[in-house]
């Protein structure tokens, strides 16, 4: 073999050393978090939910919705113009959801997306870690009006989860961040069950003494009316619900 010539062989093990070196420069970039603990309120990468005082009341299945950055602070759309930052409106954490990084897109250029979106994905805003994305909904959110029925916390949650193109999506909207949250969430601890649904409870019993059954079909009218708002918004009439 002349000198200067390296055979196939020879150049293997050169590249797995930099395949290597590569593959775990990209997981030492997602650096461990720390334990959830929801009693101090640190749930890093988490998804979080409490009731909403009154509107809980009457449907239960509505509350407030809140993402943590990796340090466990919580972020949640709680006010026009205004993104809380670790002091999670309306009470305590109630039922928590910790997502998976690795099912984020963080691409370092254009060309290489881990999702399907790719030129969508880079449109709409990528971002180079967790926090990052969050970041730039906050800066998004920081000049949006807040509206219960139109611009909300699950808009803010949602932004961010499509900013992340979490689970290889970019369709995260009010109604699947809402369903995430109440079908596979967990609750902190008893006392957040009770005080999710006590108020429901002694609503409904009341009514029902005071007015009777149509007390009851009038509040099975009411949340009809909101879920089908919601799913009317997302889904039929487009751009109704993004902000």
């Amino acid at each position: 073999m002349s000198p200067g010539r390296l055979s196939m062989m020879e150049l293997k093990p050169a590249y797995d050393v930099q395949d290597t070196s590569s593959v775990q420069r990209i997981q030492h970039e997602l650096w461990p978090l720390d334990e959830v603990d929801p009693k101090k309120a640190k749930l890093p990468c988490c998804l979080v939910w409490t009731p909403l005082p009154v509107v809980s009341w009457l449907a239960p299945f509505i509350g407030h919705v809140g993402i943590c950055r990796e340090d466990g602070a919580i972020l949640d759309f709680a006010g026009s113009n205004f993104v809380n930052v670790d002091d999670f409106a309306f009470g305590a954490v109630a039922r928590y959801l910790q997502l998976d990084r690795e099912q984020c897109c963080f691409p370092p250029n254009l060309a290489e997306h881990t999702c399907k979106h790719g030129y969508r994905h880079a449109e709409y805003g990528t971002a180079i870690s967790w926090d990052d994305a969050l970041q730039s909904s906050m800066r998004h959110f920081e000049h949006k009006s807040y509206n219960l029925f139109t611009c909300n916390c699950h808009s803010f949650v949602a932004n961010c989860l499509n900013r992340l193109s979490y689970d290889g999506s970019m369709g995260w909207n009010m109604i699947n961040v809402a369903a995430l949250v109440l079908l596979k969430g967990r609750w902190v601890d008893c006392l957040s069950i009770l005080r999710s649904f006590l108020p429901f409870t002694v609503v409904l019993c009341f009514g029902i003494f005071m007015v009777g059954w149509p007390f009851l079909i009038g509040l099975l009218s009411f949340s009809l009316l909101i879920f089908g708002w919601f799913l009317l918004g997302t889904y039929c009439v487009k751009n109704l619900l993004e902000c």
